[in-house]
């Protein structure tokens, strides 16, 4: 009989690391929110440097994670991996806290971030590999329950940071938050964690960096990604353009863009707990077929959308689908490489890289085509395409 969910905090490899997720989530949400201001205001970036620098970053994320995940399915163990790469985030926030030049900026950016940034799905295969030989029900309430700890930390972290900054001249503090926040996340992993056992052993083939990212744009794997990552766009597609409906045909203020991603930050908590029990009883794609049309009925009514209540009635609609969406594909996108954790959690940065890149072609299209409300329509098209291709390919035989 499958155990719940709160029982799963009684393995220390379970509930250590999802205390460091939390600790990972906390140094994402306490600089995400206010890295364009440092950038451009306070050190002097242009627009298009800055999205250069982001848009590299997030590359160079893609292939340390892979590189990283292949790394520690060879070596049979985590632990040792995820020590180093969160060094890698206290001297990544801590230079541009200390030394806030452009330089410190682009070399934080590019070389030391990215590598931190690993430690998601680092973090996600080390739990993986503890729980797979427990049902596959539990697998996914585990994995819910993981991620859900990144939610929570956006759902506290950003109001918090912004209250403590808020009236200071600078807030480059926020990356002094984030820089304790990666010590904490150091000491929970270094000292916590457990140390895996000789019983842990490392994928039972081993590939060379080549061809472990050979194997991850295999057809096989790479069309699966891409069906995922175009349901995931509509994420980002909601991203852009809610504050600018909200404060455009709506006729809202900033501050009720603000309380609605606070609103719906805290239902995406509640519902991916609910995901996670809701895979016990049917397979991760029926669950994100589900979630995937819920999220697709929100974009459409938020395209007609033009008074105040309107957006606060689908924060519910908006919360539980977005949990299904965000947490569902975790677990789906390790089992396309089950064997080797690593690297199969490294298609979850994959998964967010090409999402995100998707949403932005998607943004330009909907603004060519009509406005706002059109872009809401051509996300949620797209988040119906990904889901008929995942339907497609999984009724046409899963990889192992």
């Amino acid at each position: 009989m499958s155990r719940p969910f709160p029982e799963v905090f009684r393995d220390p490899t379970i509930r250590v690391s999802m205390f460091a997720i939390f600790a990972f989530g906390f140094a994402g949400a306490a600089t995400s929110p206010y890295q364009s201001v440092i950038a451009i205001r306070e050190l002097g970036f242009s627009n298009t440097l800055y999205a250069s620098l982001i848009f590299a970053a997030a590359a160079v994320n893609v292939m340390v994670s892979i590189l990283l995940g292949n790394l520690a399915d060879r070596l049979g163990e985590y632990r040792a991996v995820m020590v180093t790469v969160t060094v890698f985030g206290i001297f990544g926030y801590g230079a541009v806290y200390l030394v806030p030049v452009q330089a410190t900026f682009i070399a934080s950016g590019l070389l030391l971030l990215p590598v931190y940034n690993a430690l998601n799905s680092l973090l996600f295969a080390n739990v993986r590999a503890r729980t797979n030989a427990m049902p596959r029900g539990e697998v996914a309430t585990i994995n819910a329950g993981a991620r859900a700890m990144i939610s929570l930390s956006w759902v506290l972290v950003p109001g918090l940071v912004g209250l403590a900054l808020s009236r200071s001249t600078s807030m480059l503090k926020a990356y002094l938050f984030a820089c304790l926040a990666c010590t904490v996340c150091l000491g929970l992993i270094a000292i916590f964690l457990p140390r895996q056992s000789g019983t842990d052993k490392a994928a039972t083939r081993h590939l060379s960096h080549l061809a472990a990212l050979v194997e991850v744009i295999s057809p096989r794997i790479f069309i699966r990604v891409i069906a995922v990552s175009l349901i995931s766009s509509t994420l980002h597609v909601n991203g852009a353009i809610l504050p600018l409906i909200v404060t455009g045909p709506v006729h809202a203020t900033v501050g009720d863009v603000g309380i609605l991603v606070g609103i719906v930050a805290f239902l995406e908590v509640v519902f991916i707990v609910v995901w996670g029990r809701a895979q016990r009883i049917m397979s991760h794609v029926t669950a994100l077929a589900i979630g995937t049309i819920i999220y697709v009925v929100y974009l459409v009514l938020l395209g007609f959308a033009s008074a105040p209540w309107h957006v606060y009635a689908l924060t519910i609609i908006s919360g539980s689908g977005a949990a299904a969406l965000i947490s569902i594909p975790i677990t789906y996108l390790q089992d396309l490489i089950a064997e080797r954790p690593g690297l199969g959690s490294a298609l979850i940065s994959v998964n967010i890289f090409v999402s995100a890149g998707l949403s932005a072609l998607l943004f330009a299209l909907g603004n060519s085509v009509g406005g706002y409300r059109e872009t809401a329509i051509v996300g949620a098209l797209a988040g119906l395409i990904g889901l008929a291709l995942l339907l497609f390919f999984d009724r046409t035989g899963r990889p192992r």
